[in-house]
């Protein structure tokens, strides 16, 4: 790997490669990875406009979830005895993180907690996430240090966007064997009997999907996207907006509101380190 080049609106952007597959990854832009191309064939979509927008949330890459995936009830939750505010799905995709390491295709990031961090999530702690590329596979490893005296609450989710034409959505697929979930369009429980992902919205979330991992077929011609990630990801996403030319599959470590409802919350004890993957293979 050679130093940044200057990418999307002239932000540092750092490139793995590994024979035909390359990884473009902007750490300002909250540690975003935003193309994945194997043999020519972009796998992520990207709305390059929103990257470019720092006021923007992007849509599109690889959005890293952290501390919060999801929204939290009134954006709101409690701790030590006081009220603490967290925009949807947190902080980490919207700050800077620093480079630690940069070396062939190898990419480490730092996000470190500060007066700006501590004033939403009052703890401590020390994020580093790794990016590797071995041939087509990628894979994000999302290591936590708790330096806080007290356990650090830890939900933690990816929010991937695939590149699924509009055309191609009636035969893309989404493997899973979960028979219940959260419509979060509908705002209730539903059993759980497959994705029209032709739908004006889907954001299903699958409550009982058992393997660690699945696999997004892209309807003819496009490659299918192979997924795996550490069994602390319990709950999986999907989402997709018709006319948008992506599908979104989203492993997360609990459902949303975690922090405050306590449910399926994830603890990393004082001085202690919690480290979860996730692969892309495609």
């Amino acid at each position: 790997m050679s130093g940044p080049f200057p990418g999307i609106a002239g932000l540092d952007t750092y490139a793995l490669e590994d024979g035909a597959c390359r990884v473009e990854i902007i750490p300002t832009r909250g540690a975003l990875v935003t193309r994945m191309v194997v043999d020519g064939e972009e796998v992520l979509f990207l709305d390059e406009g929103t990257v470019a927008d720092l006021t923007k949330n992007v849509r599109g890459g690889i959005p890293v979830l952290f501390p919060i995936a999801g929204p939290l009830p009134g954006d709101t939750y409690p701790a030590d005895r006081k009220a603490y505010t967290l925009p949807q799905h947190g902080f980490a995709r919207r700050l800077p993180w620093t480079v630690r390491q940069a070396e062939g295709s190898l990419l480490v990031l730092g996000l470190t907690s500060s007066e700006e961090t501590l004033r939403q999530y009052p703890w401590a702690f020390d994020a580093q996430l790794t990016f590797s590329l071995v041939g087509s596979r990628l894979t994000l490893d999302f290591d936590l240090e708790n330096r806080d005296t007290r356990p650090l609450p830890l939900h933690l989710g990816y929010h991937p966007y695939f590149r699924v034409p509009q055309g191609h959505k009636a035969q893309a697929r989404v493997e899973t064997d979960a028979t219940h979930a959260w419509d979060n369009r509908e705002k209730k429980e539903v059993p759980f009997t497959g994705l029209d992902l032709t739908a004006q919205e889907v954001d299903m979330h699958l409550r009982d999907h058992k393997g660690p991992g699945t696999v997004l077929s892209r309807g003819p011609g496009l490659p299918p996207v192979k997924l795996s990630w550490s069994p602390e990801f319990r709950l999986l996403v999907v989402w997709t907006l018709q006319g948008k030319d992506f599908v979104c599959v989203e492993p997360w470590t609990a459902a949303a509101g975690a922090l405050a409802t306590g449910e399926g919350l994830l603890h990393v004890e004082p001085g202690e380190r919690v480290s979860l993957a996730f692969d892309i293979e495609a």
